[in-house]
């Protein structure tokens, strides 16, 4: 009797653990919910590597709802963006060039490369962004790709509307959307 009762409690144990793992092995944003029309330091959380080997570069990919964007450089790794050209006519105020040369470009995606995570440890990604004013979604997505010596994680999975991002493999972190104020 006394083997079936801590055979059971193993195993409970055990699945508990199991159950649990997921909610720690997925890429997080630090800011759990932001406000529509305000300037927000993004912080995201790399936990591991894939499948322990070590994590080599991160890519995010910025969707529509956040501008005026800029990564902040890592250490020990190469920071590269990709632009895209910007609608409208490029000029700031009374027809001069915005601030940081590239007035007619949006930052569309980061990438930091070059550096070393080691799968026992985790680190955090920086970017400031301003979250549109009129946004339409609950929720903003942020698909990140995480390369590894070996492998590669694709944290790019959106679920569809209605569905929680709990049922998905490899989930795009998010944030929730409160109102502006």
């Amino acid at each position: 009797m006394k083997m079936l009762n801590y055979g059971l409690r193993a195993t409970l144990a055990m699945a508990a653990f199991a159950i649990s793992l997921p909610a720690h092995a997925h890429i997080t944003f630090e800011n759990k919910e932001v406000k529509a029309g305000s300037t927000v330091k993004f912080v995201f959380r790399v936990p591991h590597g894939c499948a322990g080997s070590p994590t080599t570069a991160v890519r995010i990919a910025l969707p529509e709802e956040l501008t005026e964007t800029k990564p902040q450089p890592k250490p020990g790794w190469t920071l590269d963006v990709t632009r895209i050209e910007a609608q409208g006519d490029g000029s700031g105020e009374n027809g001069h060039a915005a601030h940081g040369g590239h007035d007619d470009a949006v930052i569309k995606e980061i990438a930091w490369s070059g550096g070393r995570l080691e799968d026992a440890y985790y680190d955090e990604f920086v970017f400031r962004a301003k979250v549109a004013e009129d946004i339409a979604v609950a929720a903003i997505f942020v698909p990140i790709v995480q390369e590894c010596e070996a492998g590669v994680e694709r944290w790019i999975e959106i679920p569809s509307a209605g569905a929680s991002s709990e049922d998905l493999k490899f989930p795009a972190p998010s944030i929730r959307i409160l109102a502006g104020s």
